[in-house]
């Protein structure tokens, strides 16, 4: 029997980012988890990893959570749990979520989500959770940290693998899951916020990659997400970088550095003194650096945390 070349791809991907290297945390028998909202990203991964597992030696689940933020989530869980349950997943998990406030809607959710997915992978034991993030989700990250100004790190978008977190369908664009949902007759869910022009990354996804591909052809999402695997690989390598200084935070011994790797030891120095990851921000780390470079009596530097960077003679010191 041919097999819908759509579904196909999903298969070879999540087959894909099963078979991991060696030194990581999946074995054969363990449970691994895919996260399900019943969009058709979520549902074409969760399909996809209900072929795959068994001959893979793996059991496979699904968690679906409830963020409470619209009239009837709690039965949209409910259709969504039953739709898995269909597709012979099993554990099925429904986590309720509490969204607070913090860093906007979408960071508030995102924030949430990921403590309900942690949670439910905890609980049931599993290895891996599979995220149903495609190309297209790639692409409107770089996008994003493009309109922010961001830097390599930024730019670089989603891992495949963070953690426990796989992405296999970061190389998958989003018409291919679909059209795997429409070949297997699973019916799916598109959430309206994805496209609630008040998020910038629905804007970026109704408006701004349309008007790229009208302007500059076909491919730019592509063009997008390799450009986010480059970056990648190179962040990577700065940051292994980085972590070789191992001495004090001296003038002397930070001034020969490259500028991307001196920046790189200064924001980790800031952390490790106590300053929230994400909270410091790339202003922060460019008055840092102008205390190394272009120092001139100017006096300290404040920074998130309640900490204060100062340069004493030819030293920086953090407190």
């Amino acid at each position: 029997m041919r097999i819908d070349p759509a579904v196909a791809a999903t298969r070879a991907a999540v087959r894909t980012a099963l078979a991991v290297p060696a030194g990581t945390d999946i074995c054969a028998g363990d449970l691994v988890l895919v996260a399900v909202s019943g969009g058709a990203d979520s549902l074409a991964l969760a399909a996809a990893l209900a072929h795959v597992a068994p001959s893979a030696g793996l059991r496979a689940g699904a968690v679906t959570v409830d963020h409470g933020l619209q009239e009837g989530s709690a039965q949209r869980a409910a259709v969504v749990a039953e739709t898995c349950g269909r597709l012979d997943l099993d554990p099925v998990a429904v986590e309720r979520a509490t969204v607070g406030r913090a860093g906007g809607p979408e960071a508030a959710a995102r924030t949430a989500r990921y403590r309900c997915l942690d949670a439910a992978a905890d609980r049931l034991g599993a290895s891996a959770v599979l995220l149903g993030h495609t190309l297209d989700d790639q692409a409107e990250t770089v996008l994003l940290g493009l309109a922010r100004g961001s830097g390599a790190r930024s730019l670089s978008g989603m891992a495949g693998r963070s953690g426990r977190y796989l992405r296999p369908l970061l190389g998958i664009k989003r018409s291919v899951t679909r059209a795997a949902c429409a070949a297997l007759d699973i019916p799916v869910w598109d959430d309206p916020h994805n496209g609630d022009p008040t998020y910038a990354r629905a804007r970026v996804r109704r408006d701004a990659l349309p008007a790229l591909e009208d302007a500059l052809g076909p491919g730019v999402a592509e063009a997008l997400a390799r450009t986010a695997g480059l970056l990648r690989a190179d962040a990577d390598a700065l940051d292994e970088w980085a972590k070789e200084f191992t001495g004090e935070l001296s003038v002397e011994a930070l001034l020969p550095l490259p500028p991307a790797v001196r920046r790189r030891v200064l924001r980790r120095a800031a952390v490790d003194a106590g300053a929230p990851a994400g909270s410091v921000s790339a202003a922060h780390v460019a008055e840092l650096d102008r205390l190394v470079t272009d120092w001139h009596g100017q006096g300290a530097v404040s920074l998130p945390g309640g900490l204060v960077a100062e340069r004493r003679c030819d030293r920086l010191t953090l407190r």
